[in-house]
């Protein structure tokens, strides 16, 4: 059976070294979209683009890229980088021990649920047969 090629350093490579025949690449000059200053885009970055798929040029210089990533937390977010509410917790007696546990569920009555001590121990003794959800 055959598989797809993997995206080796060499098959990257290679595909690199097309691309540059086939587009003739080069330094390119772009405007920043936040503050208008004209930045480069370099070779470099543009095989560093293609090897990762990425079809579109960058929009922000890389000093906006850094600032706009800083003010997200550190990644991009659809969400729009606001802190996420607090969530509701329901207070549970553990199927096994007794105890009283903190849950991010609404527990159901016809299904056992455990404290964090005994949870773990449950899981890893569970039959093989039945496939994990994640």
């Amino acid at each position: 059976m055959q598989g797809k090629p993997r995206d080796t350093p060499e098959v990257v490579g290679i595909l690199i070294q097309k691309s540059r025949e086939i587009m003739s690449l080069s330094d390119q000059t772009l405007y920043c979209r936040d503050c208008n200053q004209e930045f480069v885009f370099t070779i470099g970055e543009q095989e560093f683009y293609a090897s990762h798929n990425l079809t579109n040029a960058p929009t922000r210089c890389p000093s906006c890229r850094a600032a706009r990533k800083a003010q997200s937390g550190g990644g991009y977010s659809s969400r729009g980088g606001g802190a996420r509410e607090p969530r509701q917790m329901y207070t549970v007696i553990c199927s096994n021990c007794g105890n009283e546990a903190q849950v991010p569920f609404q527990p159901r009555s016809d299904k056992p649920v455990y404290c964090s001590d005994c949870y773990q121990p449950q899981k890893s003794g569970r039959s093989d047969n039945r496939r994990s959800r994640w």
